[in-house]
């Protein structure tokens, strides 16, 4: 409590009533006409908010202020989060924006979130119920205006990408009143009618009003009921809504829902090519394995004639191993008895031929003998003429001499002599004893 009779100063003041501001008034939700609208260098956004009767100053800082997708201007109707306090240089009452948005949108937003809440929890946005598009439908059914743009560029693409794929037209309108009960009658009708294989549910981007036919939970139901699988391509790619989640597939743009329900005619005409060309080749190896085998079958098929001849062949083969096989065995049995006739005469021995064995015998080792004196003689023989030729009186007898020093070694230098050495001098005939005088 401030004593009333105490005088304050104008910031005091100031400061006094922000508390009572800020402490009295919770963070609440305004709506108003922008007006004087001011982008600081800072970022920052100063503007006013008015209605009829009255108008407040706000103030939404940068880093607030960033996170919008819209640039606010003079005259627009919006709705703002924002605290109530006092600016106390300059003692202007003034809302700190902590949000903004278009106004009615809110309720737009919480009835979404509502809806889309209970629809995912009964399992319509389940992917387990989701139905996979048909390659190649025969018929593609579209919901949507005559007049909308989005109907030209699903024609457009259709007709690019599958020229004479046959198309049928539910039309609709996709905006304004009663426009949700008409797009939810047209999937009905399609469904009865069973021309489509593929059904495509579009329109061009917008606002959020503008889309709102397609949040509403009517279409919601009628997609979900529908037995032909359907493609949502409504609005732009950043745009959602409740149709995208039930449908089957969502398409970021209607051109995009055109390109996810037909084929592509070139890719379908390359992947036929490549079919065709993979086919010849499988054709081509199937006939060559043919041919090999065919090849294969015919070398080894064989004429009666020559088959006859063959087994003549083999059958005189078998002759002669059987001759062969006779002769080995007779063979054999000779062997054998030869071997038993040699056992038996080791059993009884010929005396006579003993005697005669003995006598050869005799004879052959006399000869031995003989051969092996003979053979020691000229070794012998070859021994004396080889030690002739190393017996030094031989090498004496041409001339040369032998010099020995007095402990009887042989001298080859006389540089290993002494003056007055005594030497003796051996000769082919006799020897001699010299005394060394000079040495060169």
């Amino acid at each position: 409590m401030i004593d009333k009779n105490r005088v304050l100063s104008v910031r005091e003041l100031n400061l006094a009533a922000k508390q009572l501001i800020e402490g009295g008034l919770p963070l609440l939700w305004v709506r108003g006409e922008i007006s004087n609208f001011v982008c600081a260098a800072s970022g920052h956004w100063y503007f006013s908010l008015k209605d009829e009767q009255a108008q407040v100053r706000c103030v939404m800082f940068r880093h607030k202020s960033q996170y919008l997708d819209w640039q606010p201007r003079n005259g627009a109707q919006v709705e703002v989060l924002a605290l109530a306090t006092l600016y106390e240089a300059r003692g202007d009452f003034q809302l700190t924006l902590e949000q903004m948005r278009p106004a009615g949108l809110g309720a737009l937003y919480e009835a979404f979130e509502k809806l889309k809440r209970k629809l995912e929890a009964e399992g319509l946005f389940a992917e387990s119920r989701k139905r996979a598009l048909p390659y190649f439908p025969a018929q593609v059914g579209i919901v949507t205006s005559p007049q909308a743009a989005a109907l030209r560029d699903v024609l457009t693409t259709l007709a690019r990408r599958m020229p004479g794929l046959p198309v049928v037209l539910y039309p609709t309108p996709v905006q304004g009143e009663g426009a949700a009960q008409k797009i939810a009658q047209a999937i009905y009708l399609a469904n009865e009618r069973k021309e489509c294989e593929v059904l495509i549910v579009c329109r061009g981007g917008g606002s959020i009003e503008d889309l709102w036919a397609f949040n509403e939970e009517v279409v919601a139901r009628a997609i979900a009921a529908s037995r032909i699988p359907v493609v949502s391509g409504v609005g732009h790619e950043t745009d959602f809504t409740i149709a995208d989640f039930v449908a089957d597939l969502r398409a970021a743009t209607p051109t995009a829902a055109a390109q996810a329900a037909s084929p592509n005619r070139q890719e379908l005409s390359q992947n036929l090519q490549q079919l065709e060309q993979r086919m010849a080749r499988a054709v081509m190896r199937q006939l060559e394995r043919a041919m090999q085998q065919l090849d294969y079958l015919q070398r080894r098929l064989v004429h009666p004639a020559q088959r006859a001849q063959q087994q003549m062949q083999h059958l005189g083969q078998l002759q002669q191993r059987l001759q062969s096989a006779l002769v080995h065995a007779v063979d054999n049995q000779q062997w054998r008895w030869q071997a038993l006739r040699q056992r038996l005469r080791a059993a009884r021995p010929d005396l006579l031929q003993l005697g005669k064995r003995e006598a050869d015998l005799g004879r052959r080792m006399q000869d031995a003998m003989q051969r092996t004196l003979e053979r020691y003689d000229h070794r012998l023989a070859a021994a004396g003429q080889h030690l002739q030729h190393l017996d030094p009186s031989q090498v004496l007898a041409r001339g040369y001499s032998m010099v020995r020093d007095e402990c009887g070694a042989i001298v080859t230098d006389s540089a290993t002599l002494q003056a007055n050495a005594h030497l003796g001098i051996t000769f082919a005939q006799g020897w001699a004893r010299v005394d060394v005088k000079e040495k060169g």
